[in-house]
């Protein structure tokens, strides 16, 4: 198999088995990130993806989903992606479901019949690391596009019927923009249908400009205490029909669906918050490695 060290997948999609269409990250500049530093990008060649799927047939040919790596598969263009979706489907043809996380600039230069298409071939699911819907925020960690791309990009997904989740990152606007990246974040999700929110919380790794600016005192981070707050903040003002989830790098184990679980998780925060032993919360995010 062609993969390029480090190998990362959404741990909530199946895990098995996997196929690298792309290697790195075509942004690779956000400032809380070093996941793809190393990487360089680069669209991985046909022969290689037909050599991997030989290899997966063998060993699973009845599968039934598949995880598209790396970091933003549907970078590639349409004209360049296709082909390596068909070819998938060739070898696996009892495919139910292709999964790929994606930024919301690859979907930018994809016609609706575009995405509709690349769905009728197997792509029906997709995870958008958005982190804010807040656009000093956006700017702040360098993600590279808008709120309002944001917007006009889900639509499109769902004009295409392709589910998608979107990410919300507690904390990464630190404690100067910390009430605004929440209530934004949860404003845009709002106007959006996605079928998972999922959060996490922001941890500070060596190798990241987010880090070296809170060295230097140019970034005020959240305590654990306020992370909680400013996620109250986000629950409270959320309002999509959508499953939630707490990501590993959360200080809370919170999954389900949204909207009849609502004020429940609420309370779970306000709990936490009133009650939480802040430094074992803290202590846990001091021991993540990474993301």
């Amino acid at each position: 198999m062609h993969l390029t060290e480090p190998v990362y997948r959404n741990p909530y999609w199946p895990t098995f088995p996997l196929i690298q269409i792309t290697q790195g990250c075509t942004h690779n500049s956000c400032k809380f990130c070093t996941m793809y530093r190393d990487v360089p990008f680069r669209m991985m060649p046909l022969e290689w993806i037909e050599e991997d799927l030989k290899e997966i047939r063998a060993v699973a040919p009845e599968a039934k989903t598949i995880q598209l790596l790396s970091a933003n598969p549907m970078a590639l263009s349409y004209d360049r992606l296709m082909p390596r979706l068909e070819l998938i489907r060739k070898y696996l043809p009892k495919l139910e479901h292709m999964y790929a996380c994606t930024r919301v600039t690859d979907i930018a230069n994809k016609s609706v019949d575009q995405l509709r298409a690349l769905r009728e071939v197997g792509l029906n699911e997709i995870s958008l690391g958005v982190e804010s819907g807040d656009d000093w925020t956006l700017q702040r960690i360098n993600k590279g596009y808008t709120a309002q791309d944001i917007l006009v990009q889900c639509h499109k997904l769902e004009e295409a019927g392709i589910a998608y989740w979107v990410t919300f990152l507690n904390g990464v606007a630190g404690r100067e923009h910390s009430h605004d990246h929440a209530v934004h974040s949860a404003e845009v999700f709002n106007q959006c249908h996605p079928m998972l929110v999922g959060t996490g919380g922001l941890t500070l790794f060596p190798g990241t400009p987010l880090l070296d600016e809170a060295q230097r005192g140019e970034f005020a981070p959240l305590t654990e205490r306020e992370m909680i707050e400013e996620l109250l903040t986000f629950v409270q003002t959320l309002s999509c029909d959508c499953l939630f989830t707490t990501h590993h790098t959360s200080s809370l184990n919170l999954t389900g669906p949204f909207l009849p679980r609502k004020q429940q998780i609420i309370e779970a925060l306000q709990h936490a918050i009133d009650h939480a032993d802040m430094d074992v919360l803290a202590a846990r995010r001091a021991s993540k490695r990474g993301l």
